[in-house]
Parts: structure tokens; C-alpha cells; sequence
């Protein structure tokens, strides 16, 4: 059962697609239909000389009148050549078939040819404008009635009457439920299309977010690792000559940090690679640094030259893993900025102190306030960096000139868990 009715859905699409191609060949093969079935009958046997009327009420259709070939086929024509634009234009065809209808019944004249008025008014239903559909209907009530008090000489006007408004209704009903389902149909293709719309819109955007983690993150890897480099090799440079075992030191130092700055970034970027064949190869995990880090970050630029005096207060382990990363890079960033505008020579006071459902993150140095740009109409990208990750915590950063001289730097994030206290 599953193939066959798959095998009819594929012919009904393949149809469905030639009729878009090509309108005007249903639309013809309606008309002859209607032409062969209805109305070449009454053109060779009329009404009284044909075998297929021997059964058939003779009271009944010798009360209406007999008309000549000629008349006969010029109202078929009329009743069944409007339904070539039944599907472009369905209410003028609904409106010329009731003309030819009512003209035709005037006359005392029944033609099989009427049939022609259910199709006009079931094509009327499928493809008009709603609001036609009252004035359609009301035309069509009439002509029903009209056929009704014609063939009261041989049946009851009410039994002609229920039979004629029967059918009309279903042609009706038939339409409206073929309209409903397509309009069901487009709908859900409708949803669909948006869907994948949706769907291509939130990989982007996803794509669009990793790619700025990834930025971020090697904005902090390389920014720090750089300028801790950078200032080793200065110091190197200057102690070659007058003590060449601190400059060999410095090396050794160089090195290690460069070694490390290595492997964060093949953390960071192995997301981002793919086999041979396409596929994303596993990125090769490692710890993401947290607080617990801290110490050695510290122990890195003080290799540098800053004299760093770290301290913390309260449950520093137990926040969450995201936490301690955003607190990490945000001490990176500010670490870094410090080395790099202050000067080797510059203390600098960090703490990290955790207060009931709030964490505050304060990294101040003594050095120049000038030899710090990033004013705040011209912040640069670790500043910005800075406040996305703390923004990500409900929190905010604040970077400036220090009371008493030097600059500071203050990250407060809030510890209070979604959806609830902690």
C-alpha cells in the first residue's frame, strides 16, 4: 500500500507541475469532457429518439420544449465554452454560464449541458474571492428555483427544488474544502520555508558568535603572551651584556611562554580543523584556566617585571567553571594592559574577593595614568572584550585613573543563579 500511494502522490505533484506549466490544457480537457459526456448526447438523440430515453420520465421532457440543432448547440456553446477561463477569471465564466442558464430555462429548454453551472459554481468557490461567494450563491438559488417551477408539471417543486439545492451545495462544499486544504497546504509550506529560514538564520548566527569567542579568546592568548615576550626579550637585551646568565634566563623564559601560548592557541583553534576528508577532527581538550590559575599568570608577569601582589577572599573554588574563566581573562587583559603602558617597573595590587552573590575583581597599578590610552570614547578591542565577559554574569567593568594616582580596573559579576537565589 505505502509504494502505490507513493507512486500516486508522485504522479499527482508531476501533474500538478504541468498544469503550472501548462493551465490551458486542463482547462480544455474540461471542456470536452463536459462536451463528449453532456452535451453530444442531446445533439444526436435529443429527447425522444434514443434508446438511453426509454426508461426516462416522457412526462417530463415532453412538457419543455424541442429545440433545433442549431439553438440547441449555440446554448451548449454558451454554457460550456466559459468554463475555458473558469480557473483565471471564475466569476465572469460563473456569470456568463448563469446567463445562457436562466435564458435557456426562459425558453422551456433543458439541456444536459447545465452541469456546465455546478463546475462555474465549484470553480467560483476554489478559486473567486470570498465575497463573491454570497452573490454566487443567491444567483444560483434562483436558477434553482427557476428549474424547480419549470419541472412542476411532472415532479414536486419541493422534491426538485431539495434535489437541485442538494447538489448545488455539494458542488459548494467541494470547493471550499479543496480551497481550505490548499490554503492548509501553503501554510505549512509557508512554515517550513520559514523554518529552514529560522534554522539557517540561527547557524549563522551561531557561526557568528563562535567566531567572536574565538577572537576574543585569541585576543587574550596572544595579547599576553606577546607583550610578557616582548618585555623578556627587553630585559634579555639589556642583562647580555652585564649579566649574561639573566639573559640567558630570559631565553629559557621566552621560550616556556611561547610554548605555552602554543598550546592554548592549538586549544582554542582546534575546533576549527577538519580531516582530510571533511570531517571536524576532535579539538584536543585541556582544562579551561580558572582562578586556580592565577597564581601562575602572576608568577608569569612577574618574570616580567611587575611586582604583582595577589590576594583573594572568600569561596573562590566552588564558582562555577564559567565564572573563573571570564574572571581569568579579565586579570589577563588588565595584567596586560599594565605591562604594556605602565612599564616593567609598576606594582600592582589584584584581588579577587567574593561577597555572598557578588564577585568583585579589582586589578590596580601604580604607574602612569598617562602611559594609559583607551579613554572612554575610545576603547579598544581587550576593554570591550572585558565587558562582554562580564556582561555574560550580569555584570560590568570599570577602567580609569585611580584615587591617589595610578590606574584600576573593576569587574563585579553577579554570582545569583538564574531563576532564583542562590
Amino acid at each position: 500500500m505505502g509504494p502505490l500511494l507513493a507512486r500516486i502522490s508522485r504522479g499527482g505533484q508531476r501533474l500538478r507541475q504541468a498544469d503550472r506549466a501548462h493551465p490551458w490544457v486542463l482547462d480544455t480537457a474540461v471542456v470536452v469532457v463536459v462536451f463528449l459526456l453532456f452535451c453530444l448526447p442531446d445533439l444526436l438523440h435529443g429527447h425522444d429518439g434514443g434508446e438511453g430515453d426509454a426508461d426516462a420520465p416522457r412526462r417530463l421532457w415532453l412538457a419543455f420544449t424541442r429545440l433545433p440543432p442549431a439553438a440547441m448547440l449555440a446554448l451548449q456553446a454558451g454554457l460550456v465554452l466559459p468554463l475555458l477561463w473558469r480557473r483565471r477569471r471564475p466569476m465572469a465564466a460563473f456569470g456568463a454560464i448563469a446567463a445562457v442558464f436562466v435564458v435557456q430555462w426562459s425558453l422551456g429548454a433543458v439541456l444536459r449541458a447545465d452541469i456546465a453551472l455546478f463546475i462555474a459554481l465549484y470553480s467560483l468557490t476554489l478559486h473567486g474571492r470570498p465575497r463573491q461567494l454570497p452573490w454566487a450563491c443567491g444567483v444560483m438559488a434562483a436558477g434553482m428555483v427557476l428549474v424547480a417551477v419549470r419541472a412542476s408539471v411532472a415532479v414536486s417543486v419541493w422534491d426538485a427544488l431539495f434535489f437541485l439545492l442538494s447538489t448545488a451545495i455539494a458542488a459548494l462544499a467541494l470547493g471550499l474544502t479543496v480551497r481550505i486544504r490548499r490554503a492548509q497546504l501553503a501554510g505549512l509550506r509557508d512554515r517550513a520555508a520559514r523554518l529552514e529560514i529560522e534554522r539557517d538564520q540561527r547557524s549563522r548566527l551561531a557561526a557568528a558568535a563562535e567566531r567572536a569567542r574565538v577572537a576574543r579568546e585569541m585576543h587574550d592568548i596572544v595579547g599576553h603572551n606577546l607583550s610578557v615576550m616582548i618585555t623578556l626579550a627587553d630585559a634579555g637585551a639589556y642583562a647580555s651584556d652585564a649579566a649574561p646568565e639573566r639573559g640567558k634566563e630570559a631565553l629559557e623564559l621566552i621560550g616556556d611562554t611561547g610554548r605555552m601560548a602554543l598550546g592554548e592557541l592549538r586549544r582554542v583553534l582546534g575546533v576549527l580543523r577538519e580531516d582530510p576528508d571533511g570531517t571536524p577532527r576532535p579539538p584536543e581538550l585541556s582544562p579551561q584556566p580558572g582562578i586556580a590559575d592565577l597564581q601562575t599568570l602572576c608568577d608569569g608577569v612577574r618574570t616580567a617585571g611587575l611586582d604583582v601582589v595577589y590576594r583573594t577572599a572568600g569561596d573562590v573554588d566552588a564558582l562555577d567553571s564559567g565564572v573563573q574563566l571570564a574572571v581569568y581573562r579579565i586579570v589577563q587583559e588588565a595584567l596586560t594592559n599594565t605591562l604594556k603602558h605602565a612599564g616593567a617597573d609598576t606594582r600592582v595590587k589584584l584581588s579577587v574577593v567574593v561577597e555572598d552573590t557578588r564577585l568583585l575583581v579589582r586589578v590596580r597599578d601604580d604607574g602612569p595614568v598617562a602611559g594609559h590610552p583607551a579613554p572612554p570614547n575610545e576603547e579598544g578591542h581587550g576593554l570591550v572584550g572585558m565587558r562582554e565577559r562580564a556582561a555574560l554574569y550580569g555584570g560590568h567593568i570599570s577602567a580609569g585613573p585611580a584615587p591617589g594616582g595610578g590606574w584600576a580596573v573593576t569587574a563585579t559579576l553577579d554570582l545569583t543563579p538564574e531563576g532564583g537565589a542562590r
